[in-house]
């Protein structure tokens, strides 16, 4: 039984065959692979874009005390997301409001507060009068009504 030159050839295509096949698998593997983290990323940025999307139509209203020098105080109501707020209020659930509420009254609710704007209130801050009250703030935007944001400030 001898191997002829022709069953040598036929003995090393089908070596060469199966090694082909092998590289061939690990290579469809990690195709795979990489196609599975492309999807992923591709996931990952349009939930990044879906969440900008949404902070774009979301405003962002709080308040702040500011120190005007010589005892003398005003309650900042700001906006600070990306849109506008509309139809701002503002109410203070513990009744110990520092700001006269014929000015509240005058300048609430607010139309429209966009972006970086803010509304000023004169605040009190005599002697026996609490250094910490609540304001909850109430407003519309593009996302949605009734947005609420309730914040502790003190002098």
């Amino acid at each position: 039984m001898t191997a002829s030159l022709g069953d040598v050839f036929g003995g090393l295509a089908f070596i060469l065959s199966i090694y082909a096949t092998i590289k061939t698998i690990k290579f469809n593997e990690r195709q795979k692979a990489l196609i599975e983290a492309q999807e992923k990323l591709t996931n990952l940025q349009l939930t990044k874009e879906a969440n900008e999307l949404e902070s774009s139509k979301r405003a962002d209203v709080s308040a702040n005390i500011v120190n005007i020098g010589n005892n003398k105080y005003k309650l900042k109501v700001f906006n600070k997301g990306k849109s506008p707020a509309k139809n701002v209020r503002i109410e203070f659930p513990d009744n110990n409001s520092p700001v006269s509420m014929s000015d509240v009254e005058s300048k609430f609710p607010f139309e429209s507060l966009v972006a970086y704007q803010s509304v000023d209130l004169i605040a009190s801050g005599e002697l026996g009068r609490a250094s910490k009250f609540t304001v909850r703030l109430i407003w519309d935007d593009d996302f949605q009504d009734g947005n609420e944001s309730v914040v502790h400030v003190t002098y």
